[in-house]
């Protein structure tokens, strides 16, 4: 019988499993959070400027899957907007702290909080111990990795060594991206996704007024929401082959819109996901990813307005190309990269470079002590993709002799290799409520709904 749940982050996943826990009547939990700003929130909802917006309406982002309209209501109720609105994600780290406040005051004494780090985690008697950085252990039945995303990787043709100091920003979140900078510089933003939309809009509202640049691969970047209501979703899902969804998708667009089309595959996504063997999941990442990226996680219509805005005004550019390589040129750095389909180079003097590549997954180029530990003493191994770590179907962690362990488990972004769309709240909260559910051993509850 499960007693104590240790769960390892406090971000949005870790936050509302212990909130589930709660409510469901489950053991005690543990919350671990090493950055005590982030509880309850993570990076999304705590490092985010108030022009940042969520990319779903708030009708879809109850963090409840029980009860689809608990966001809307604390919206109503707090006179903030209503099941329409994109609202900012400061707010929605709001709803987050208060809701974990008000598990914790309705079920006292069941929930703890530690501000620290795990650094290790072992078998322990019949569970397990996690070390903590300041000394000591918490020991507990079960633990849960709530790891959120890794951070971006340096990317190829830079070298952050042989960069001017304060040049190169490998995390637009850690720290002021605009600072020191004058009308007269130019920024290049190392991607063109959502990270750069929002790198985009935080060097705007910080006064910065000069030139923009973001250059990824194909340059692509991401669409806006349309005004039109959300259509039910397919009932069952599409043959499997890429080529086959692919003219699913494109016949649906011409009936529909392509926004309906590709909304309407969300309940089955994670179904065909992981009937796709890992040859089809390996072309799906190195050919059709960026472009479903950027059709399905798309912007709320304030921030696309902004986005047009910047670009009319030639502050923004956003390119398709490769970077070459990148040199110091005093306080500055030159960028040599080759836009897509040329074969001769441009050359970028900028004042910073910002990674703005997203989230990454990869654990073998990690750097997080806990993450490297759990590697090489083979309690966990990467996905076949390499893009989070390896969990069965009941979230159990993959060990590197391919057996799911007993009591230690993994959600949220870093179970991507094998859910695939478990990254935003809709996704994230059906997955928690699940794990939640099988440590109360409350398996046998009924209206989780979608």
């Amino acid at each position: 019988m499960i007693r104590h749940v240790v769960i390892v982050g406090g971000g949005f996943s870790g936050t509302l499993l212990a909130i589930n826990l709660l409510r469901h009547d489950g053991p005690h939990a543990t919350l671990v959070e090493r950055r005590p700003a982030q509880l309850a929130r993570g990076v999304a909802y705590s490092a985010a400027h108030e022009d940042h917006l969520l990319n779903v309406r708030a009708a879809n982002m109850s963090a409840l899957p029980d009860d689809p309209d608990h966001f809307v209501r604390w919206l109503t109720r707090n006179t903030l907007g209503d099941r329409t609105t994109f609202v900012p994600r400061r707010l929605y780290g709001r709803y987050l702290r208060e809701m974990l406040a008000e598990a914790a005051a309705a079920h006292p004494h069941r929930l703890t909080l530690v501000e620290d780090e795990v650094c290790a985690i072992a078998p322990h008697a019949d569970g397990y111990a996690a070390t903590l950085a300041t000394g000591g252990a918490l020991h507990a039945d079960a633990v849960v990795l709530a790891l959120g995303n890794l951070p971006p990787h340096t990317p190829p043709g830079l070298d952050p060594a042989a960069l001017p100091p304060g040049c190169y920003r490998g995390d637009p979140w850690a720290g002021d991206i605009a600072a020191d900078l004058t009308d007269a510089d130019e920024v290049v933003l190392v991607g063109s996704g959502l990270t750069a939309v929002d790198a985009a809009l935080l060097l705007d509202a910080s006064g910065f007024r000069g030139r923009i640049l973001a250059i990824s691969r194909r340059g692509l970047a991401p669409r806006r929401h349309a005004d039109a209501p959300p259509r039910p979703g397919l009932s069952e899902r599409p043959a499997a082959t890429l080529s086959h969804l692919l003219a699913h998708v494109r016949a649906r667009s011409a009936e529909l819109g392509w926004r309906a089309a590709v909304d309407e595959l969300r309940p089955v996504t994670q179904m065909m996901w992981g009937a796709a063997d890992a040859a089809t999941r390996a072309r799906f990442l190195r050919h059709l990813r960026p472009w479903w990226d950027v059709h399905r996680h798309r912007l709320a219509p304030a921030v696309a307005d902004r986005i047009d805005s910047l670009t009319t005004a030639g502050r923004l550019e956003v390119a398709a190309g490769k970077l070459v390589a990148a040199r110091a040129d005093g306080t500055r750095a030159v960028l040599d990269w080759r836009p897509r389909g040329a074969t001769g180079l441009r050359h970028t003097r900028a004042a910073r470079i910002v990674n703005c590549t997203g989230p990454q997954g990869d654990l073998l180029r990690s750097a997080e002590p806990l993450l490297r530990g759990l590697l090489a003493d083979g309690t966990i191994r990467p996905d076949g993709l390499r893009i989070g770590l390896e969990v069965d179907a009941q979230s159990r962690v993959v060990a590197a002799d391919g057996r799911a362990a007993e009591q230690l488990y993994a959600i949220g972004p870093m179970t991507r290799g094998g859910l695939w769309e478990v990254v935003a709240v809709p996704d994230i909260r059906q997955q928690n409520w699940t794990l939640a559910r099988r440590l109360a051993n409350a398996q046998w509850v009924g209206g989780e709904g979608l």
